[in-house]
C-alpha cells in the first residue's frame, strides 16, 4: 500500500521546523490536530527529541497516518489518537497544540471548537500554533491564495481562508494572547498564541 503523500507537506516541513525549534524549546508535550498524511509528525518528532509528539486525526485518516508513523523509530512519537474537534477531546493536558492547514477546511464552528478545545487542554502558558494560508482584512490576497480560496468555497460554502483578525478576536475571548504572526514560504503564515492563565 502506497503512503499518502502531500508535496506541500514535504516543501513546508523544514521551514516550519525551523520556527518550531525556537517556539517549542521549553515545551515537553505537543498535540497535533489534523495530522493528515502524518508527514509533519514523522519529520518533526525526530527533530524535536525533547518533545512527546501526539498526532491525531479523524478515524478514516488513521490507516494512512500510521503508514508514515510506523517507519519512524523516534521514541517520542506517540501512536495517533482519534480526535474530531467537534466531539470529545482528550482529558490530558499539553504544553502546546499544533495544527496545519485545518482552519480553511473546517466550518467556522469547527474553527471555534479547535481553538476553544486547544485552550482547554493547554497547560498554563501553553502555546497554540496554527499554520496555513490566511486572509488579512487590510491586504489583498495573493493570486495563488485567492484561487485557492475560491476553489475551497466551490466545494463547500463553509470552507475558505480565515481572516487573521477573526481568529485573533476569537482567541482574545478565550484568553489566548497572540505572540507572533510569521510569514512563511508560498504565502503561508505561522500564527502563535499563548494561554495567558
Amino acid at each position: 500500500m502506497n503512503k499518502p503523500f502531500s508535496l506541500a507537506c514535504k516543501n513546508n516541513q523544514q521551514p516550519i521546523l525551523t520556527e518550531l525549534l525556537r517556539i517549542l524549546r521549553h515545551c515537553k508535550t505537543v498535540l497535533e490536530i489534523g495530522s493528515g498524511t502524518g508527514q509533519h509528525a514523522a519529520w518533526f518528532a525526530p527533530n524535536l527529541p525533547w518533545l512527546r509528539w501526539q498526532p491525531s486525526d479523524l478515524s478514516d485518516k488513521q490507516v494512512g497516518l500510521l503508514q508514515w508513523l510506523d517507519d519512524v523509530p523516534s521514541k517520542n512519537l506517540q501512536r495517533p489518537i482519534v480526535l474530531d474537534v467537534m466531539a470529545e477531546w482528550p482529558s490530558r493536558k499539553y504544553d502546546a497544540v499544533y495544527s496545519a492547514n485545518t482552519t480553511h477546511i473546517l466550518p467556522w464552528e469547527g474553527v471555534e471548537a479547535l481553538m476553544t478545545g486547544a485552550f482547554e487542554i493547554l497547560n498554563p502558558k501553553g502555546i497554540l500554533c496554527l499554520y496555513g494560508p490566511f486572509k488579512s482584512g487590510h491586504k489583498a490576497l495573493e493570486p495563488s491564495n485567492l484561487n485557492f480560496d475560491l476553489s475551497l468555497k466551490s466545494t463547500s460554502v463553509h470552507r475558505g481562508l480565515r481572516e487573521i483578525e477573526a481568529l485573533d478576536g476569537l482567541a482574545k475571548k478565550i484568553d489566548l494572547l497572540m505572540l507572533d504572526d510569521l510569514k512563511m514560504p508560498s504565502h503561508n503564515r505561522l500564527l502563535i498564541w499563548q494561554k495567558t492563565s
